[in-house]
Parts: C-alpha cells; structure tokens; sequence
C-alpha cells in the first residue's frame, strides 16, 4: 500500500475516535501535512511529517506507515513516532497550564511573600502526594 488518506490514516492511529471527527479537524485547519493546511482526501505517505492540533496539545508526528483500517493500539502506536522536540514541548505546556490552575504564575521579578507561601504550600502538596 503506497498511501491512505489523511482522515482515514488519523482515525487508524486512534489520534481521533471516529473518522468524521477526523475529517472534521483537517478541514478545520487542526492538521497540518509537511508544514501546509490540507484536505480530507490528500494521501499521506511513510516519511511524511503530521502537526495535530487537539485541545491543548500539538502534537509533531513522522509517518512511519499507512493503514485503512483500525486496529489495536499496539498497531496504532507503529504508524507513527513522535519527535523529541514535539513530547518536551507538549510536557513543559502542561506542566505551565497545571502551575496556573494552581494560581502560580511567574512574573519574571522576585517573587512576593505571597508568591513564596503558594510555592512552599505547593511543594509540601507534592511531596505528601508523592509519599
């Protein structure tokens, strides 16, 4: 098999549950295939390069093979390899996200008296959690 579509190849590597959620996101500019916006039907190919965009994350993916047809996620997980770059970004976002849930966030100054109990008060939260 040389190529699928993109649709088609998203809902396979269980990036999306249905496949018209699928087409959905790429006609929404949420995919991005080698860098440029792209259609539903547009074939993707082993060695091709994935933006997604879901909620929060994004995702930077190399395709390492095509599939019609979904499979386990054992299967799902050798259509594609994520870049380094892609995992250390999508972490470091989160961690950001979860820091201002918690109502710390950095103002590049010294940080307050204030600042300095919310950051002691966290690491006593994480520590009694992690025992």
């Amino acid at each position: 098999m040389d190529g699928t579509r993109i649709d088609r190849w998203l809902w396979a590597a269980r990036f999306f549950r249905t496949r018209s959620q699928a087409k959905a996101a790429v006609e929404g500019g949420h995919i991005r295939l080698n860098g440029a916006r792209t259609k539903p039907a547009k074939e993707v190919k082993p060695g091709d390069t994935l933006t997604i965009r879901r909620g929060f994350a994004e995702y930077t993916v190399g395709v390492t093979d095509v599939a019609d047809r979904r499979g386990n996620a054992q299967a799902a997980a050798l259509l594609y390899e994520e870049t380094r770059e892609s995992v250390a970004k999508r972490e470091t976002e989160a961690t950001g996200r979860r820091l201002e849930r918690m109502g710390l966030t950095s103002s590049g100054a010294r940080p307050t008296k204030k600042d300095r109990r919310r950051l002691r008060d966290l690491q006593d939260a994480t520590t009694l959690h992690d025992e």
